[in-house]
């Protein structure tokens, strides 16, 4: 639908290096690396990372309702998905590798699109600062064996990725903005639940007990 849609897989197609075989039972992110006793404190940075940005997101079903008075349903919003919006890893045949690549490159998306709902809500109390995205990007590429599969939009892409959304009415641009942080806090929380599964497996093979740090509400 759009050019720089193409490069954000679509619903359920793998990666290159997506097994067909093997569920998510990778423990590392790199082969013969040794297995630590507890916790990495990049990862751990990594989901401090993603609590800042959930957290002030789970006001915006407030913030909607509070704007449209009963007259619009929150519900609504699913009419407003676009194939444009990333989504999230599926639930197996998926490596570690690959879900983080997804990642990647579908909060780089949202970024882009994150500048329709600045335009249209700037004093947004759950716009979530494209800063701390960008942050929340780099600790997961440290976490990928290959962060150079990466792809950069280029501003051309941007450009396409959001030339779509600009030829609407009022109302829709406004629906379409909401639409894009319900699903951008979805987004994040999958991709959160994707990584804690992962680290999880990991302390279970090391023997060490309880809740990874910042997996507890999962």
């Amino acid at each position: 639908m759009l050019a720089a849609v193409q490069l954000l897989p679509a619903s359920g197609a793998p990666f290159e290096d997506a097994s067909t075989n093997s569920t998510v039972d990778e423990s590392s992110g790199e082969e013969g690396e040794r297995v630590e006793t507890s916790p990495l404190p990049k990862t751990s940075n990594i989901f401090s990372m993603w609590e800042t940005i959930i957290e002030p997101m789970k006001g915006h079903q407030k913030e909607f309702e509070e704007e449209f008075q009963g007259n619009v349903d929150y519900l609504f919003l699913n009419n407003y998905k676009r194939p444009s919006f990333p989504v999230k890893c599926p639930e197996s045949n998926f490596t570690r590798e690959a879900c983080l690549l997804r990642l990647v490159q579908g909060l780089q998306a949202y970024t882009v699109l994150l500048k329709l709902v600045k335009k249209e809500y700037p004093n947004s109390l759950t716009l979530p600062e494209v800063s701390r995205l960008q942050q929340l990007m780099t600790l997961i590429k440290e976490r990928m064996k290959n962060s150079k599969r990466v792809t950069v939009l280029t501003s051309s892409q941007e450009e396409q990725l959001l030339k779509e959304l600009d030829n609407m009415d009022d109302f829709r641009r406004k629906m379409t903005a909401h639409s894009i942080l319900h699903y951008l806090r979805i987004f994040l929380i999958d991709g959160k639940r994707s990584l804690c599964k992962w680290e999880m497996q990991r302390r279970r093979k090391t023997g060490t007990n309880g809740a990874y740090f910042g997996c507890q509400s999962l």
